[in-house]
């Protein structure tokens, strides 16, 4: 017991940090971790060791499980590829199958029109009379009339009548408002002609009475020449030129009177 008090008294105290200790984190960190700042370093270290494993497991699962993944589906798509060829494999014996009744039925057949000549030309004929628009028309008609009843054809018989009464209607009004127009249209051709006749006697007055001022243009030409030079030059150019536009204005009307006789000899 000595001994272990002057062990005691001999040992030197700890040395101090070079700066002070912080109380106030020292009491946070005990808090913290545990009793105190050693344990919860050593719960730090521990959990850092821990934690490596814990994603070493959870990789070496997540591995695991995907290359499960992959096995069952590389067996599941084998299983189905192998399902789908068996069935293709069915399919064509099936084909197969079908394909050499359908030879034996054609080389029966083939026999058969052989062997019995007047038969096929018979099928022969009634598939051909068959095809026929006429006589497929009048099959169908007849099994109509088998299936329906008197009253129902009754009724589609009046109903196609009555029917074709509407598009009579329809025609026959059609006709008449053409029926009106046309004489509309005379009407209005007669009064085009009337008003073209008097039209022509209209012109054929004015050009009358050109052929008047030509005259009279005339007559002022012989008065002009008894009189003197000086005092008739004036007059006389001018008559001439009022003669000279009458003889155009005959012209044209000449033309135009020539048109409304041809349209109104129509």
């Amino acid at each position: 017991m000595d001994e272990s008090m002057e062990d005691k008294t001999n040992v030197s105290p700890p040395p101090q940090p070079p700066y002070p200790a912080n109380i106030d984190v020292l009491e946070k960190v005990k808090l913290f971790g545990g009793d105190s700042p050693r344990e919860w370093v050593d719960n730090a270290v521990e959990q850092t060791l821990i934690a490596p494993r814990i994603i070493l497991g959870t990789l070496e699962s997540v591995i695991s499980a995907t290359s499960f993944r992959l096995r069952q589906i590389k067996s599941t798509s084998s299983a189905h590829l192998i399902t789908t060829f068996d069935s293709l494999q069915d399919l064509k014996s099936e084909f197969n199958i079908y394909e050499d009744i359908m030879l034996q039925k054609m080389k029966e057949s083939f026999c058969f029109a052989v062997v019995h000549p007047f038969a096929t030309c018979g099928v022969v004929f009634a598939s051909g009379f068959l095809s026929a628009k006429r006589t497929r028309r009048g099959l169908y008609y007849t099994t109509l009339r088998l299936f329906l009843s008197e009253e129902a054809m009754l009724s589609r018989a009046t109903a196609k009548v009555q029917k074709l009464r509407d598009s009579v209607r329809e025609i026959t009004a059609e006709g008449q408002k053409l029926e009106k127009f046309t004489l509309r249209a005379e009407s209005e051709l007669k009064r085009g002609r009337k008003k073209l006749r008097q039209t022509g006697k209209q012109i054929q007055g004015v050009i009358s009475s050109t052929y008047k001022i030509e005259k009279q243009s005339g007559g002022l030409k012989d008065i002009l020449k008894e009189l003197p030079k000086r005092d008739a030059s004036q007059f006389r150019s001018e008559v001439s030129g009022l003669a000279f536009e009458a003889m155009r204005e005959r012209r044209v009307l000449n033309k135009e009177f020539q048109k409304i006789y041809l349209f109104a000899s129509l």
